[in-house]
């Protein structure tokens, strides 16, 4: 999760910083982050449009310049050819419904861990008719096991 907390910080969205790992056997396979796609003006240049018009959390995605982390790591393994078949996913943040649908047609595992959720009650719904298991990992508890110390301590 420190991994996925990490490539958010190079998202370049003035809404939410979000970072996605896809992994498989203890390996990283790709990375993302949301922002606008390669080669187009960030928000961070010429603001945001969902600011701009008002659109609460978690409603109308198509209303945005960028793509969301998960996205952008699905995407990087198809550019580069790499199968994530059978994928556990890292992601800061649950995936919203776009995401989730990407993430079952992926063939992606069963299993997405997340560190803060997402107000889109449909995602919910489908991954768990997919037989997506989403384990929440709270901000504390990834912090504690990346610095090795117990939470206690």
């Amino acid at each position: 999760m420190g991994i996925a907390r990490l490539v958010a910080e190079r998202s370049t969205c003035l809404r939410r910083h979000v970072g996605a790992v896809i992994v498989r056997d203890k390996r990283i396979l790709t990375t993302g982050y949301n922002g606008a796609p390669a080669g187009m003006k960030h928000c961070e240049e010429v603001g945001c449009l969902r600011e701009k018009l008002k659109v609460p959390s978690g409603t109308r995605h198509e209303l945005c310049r960028g793509l969301h982390a998960e996205q952008n790591a699905i995407l990087q393994a198809a550019m580069f050819g790499v199968s994530i078949k059978g994928a556990d996913l890292y992601c800061t943040n649950a995936p919203c419904v776009i995401c989730a649908k990407m993430v079952i047609n992926a063939g992606m595992s069963k299993r997405i861990y997340y560190q803060d959720g997402y107000p889109d009650k449909l995602s919910l719904e489908m991954l768990e008719e997919a037989g997506v298991e989403l384990i929440r990992i709270p901000r504390d508890k990834a912090e504690d096991a990346e610095s090795g110390k117990k939470k206690d301590e």
